[in-house]
């Protein structure tokens, strides 16, 4: 439950909404700044999330009664940091927490923390490096962080990593413990430690971007506070790290990915099309800020591009059309293929299908795209039938098309996809 973004915690003065749904709203937009700020206090992210919850409960408690005050967001955190420095006095080593945490025991704000040319002073970028420390298994970093960042729910990561609930259960409760009982610190490593750990934070912003960009559970199609943080941290880590080709594709796919946002969903929230979105409404400022970034990625690699390099330089082909008539489908078509053969994976073979349909035909990517009905990272995955679907649709296969969109309306979801695509089974 909860988001790492939205206002800051001077935002959100009192409104004349109910107070219990205010408490729910204001806790997923700061629920990852709570976690963050706790996690410096007490060291433990696992510990922390149960006092950011304790102070959720406070706000339940008091908020209907004394009204939502004007700063909700910094009053969550004071009370879970209140809780916190309890939680210390009562551990037998409170001398020596005492000498760490200094003058925040006396909820007085601290002093500013020395910060050198290699140094970022953010909590939320901290945790990510925590929770993304290398005592973790891939799969438990990415997980904690979505659970701890993104604010996802068991069953959204579950379905973000096409993976049994109880597997992400077990993992998250683990990594904490693993965390606590290793003593790993709340810091944004140096030197070679943050070499180890880049790839790994890199894979988790971009995670939690993509659960922003298209929620995978729920009635709404975005999740805008989500892409916000994870661009965010992305932009922060750039600046921390200017040398690193990669952050800079990260950066710079992201902001071309923010760049649709406006264009992405109607007015009443329906989903709209690539082919169909009004490019007008398309932020050109994040547009330049994606091209400035993928130029940085070019400039600092040292040899050929990486992942997220290409990634971006896909999504700048279709920046760079005012129409979708105009879309360069032949280089986005041979950039998948240099992606497919440098990194391979089901998902970017499913995207390279979807480009060969536009400049060989759908009967050449549908043998592509049938290549792959049998792969077991995309069983329970809706895109894959939904491209399906449509390629039997533009091969005037109509009946087969309908199944296929109704298959995938059923594995989707997402409230608003799914109505999507059965509105096309409908259509077909």
């Amino acid at each position: 439950m909860g988001a790492p973004a939205g206002p800051g915690p001077g935002a959100g003065a009192r409104e004349p909404t109910d107070p219990r749904a205010a408490v729910e709203i204001v806790f997923r937009m700061e629920f990852a700044r709570v976690v963050a700020a706790v996690t410096r206090v007490v060291r433990d992210v696992g510990i922390a999330e149960e006092l950011a919850q304790d102070a959720l409960v406070a706000a339940l408690e008091q908020w209907p009664r004394d009204g939502v005050p004007d700063r909700p967001g910094a009053w969550l955190v004071t009370a879970a940091r209140r809780r916190a420095v309890d939680l210390v006095r009562r551990r037998e080593n409170y001398a020596r927490k005492l000498r760490e945490i200094g003058r925040d025991l006396a909820d007085v704000p601290p002093p500013q923390e020395p910060s050198g040319p290699d140094d970022i002073d953010d909590d939320l970028l901290r945790l990510v490096f925590m929770t993304c420390h290398p005592v973790l298994s891939a799969q438990a970093r990415t997980a904690l962080t979505l659970r701890l960042l993104g604010g996802l729910t068991t069953p959204e990561i579950a379905r973000a990593f096409l993976v049994p609930e109880a597997t992400v259960a077990q993992r998250i409760v683990r990594a904490k413990r693993t965390l606590a009982t290793r003593n790993i610190a709340f810091e944004v490593p140096y030197g070679p430690d943050r070499e180890a750990r880049l790839g790994s934070v890199l894979d988790v912003i971009y995670l939690i971007f993509n659960e922003g960009y298209a929620a995978t559970a729920g009635d709404d199609l975005l999740r805008p506070a989500l892409c916000e943080d994870a661009l965010r941290l992305a932009r922060q880590l750039a600046a921390l790290m200017p040398k690193e080709p990669e952050v800079h594709g990260l950066v710079s796919l992201l902001e071309f990915q923010a760049s649709r946002t406006a264009a992405r969903t109607a007015p009443d929230g329906t989903p709209v099309l690539l082919r169909d979105q009004n490019r007008r409404r398309w932020n050109r400022m994040l547009i330049a800020r994606g091209i400035t970034a993928l130029d940085r990625a070019g400039a600092t690699a040292p040899a050929a591009p990486g992942r997220y390099a290409l990634q971006a330089a896909i999504a700048a082909c279709h920046a760079h059309a005012y129409t979708y008539e105009d879309t360069d489908w032949a280089s986005i078509a041979t950039l998948y293929g240099l992606l497919a053969a440098r990194f391979p994976s089901p998902v970017v073979e499913l995207n390279r299908a979807v480009a060969v349909s536009m400049t060989e035909g759908p009967a050449a990517a549908l043998a592509l795209v049938d290549a792959l009905t049998d792969e077991p990272a995309l069983r329970g995955y809706h895109l894959l039938p939904s491209v399906r679907a449509d390629l039997l649709a533009r091969l005037g296969r109509t009946a087969e098309a309908r199944a296929e969109f109704t298959r995938a309306a059923a594995l989707a979801g997402n409230g608003r996809e799914r109505d999507l695509l059965l509105r096309r089974a409908e259509t077909c």
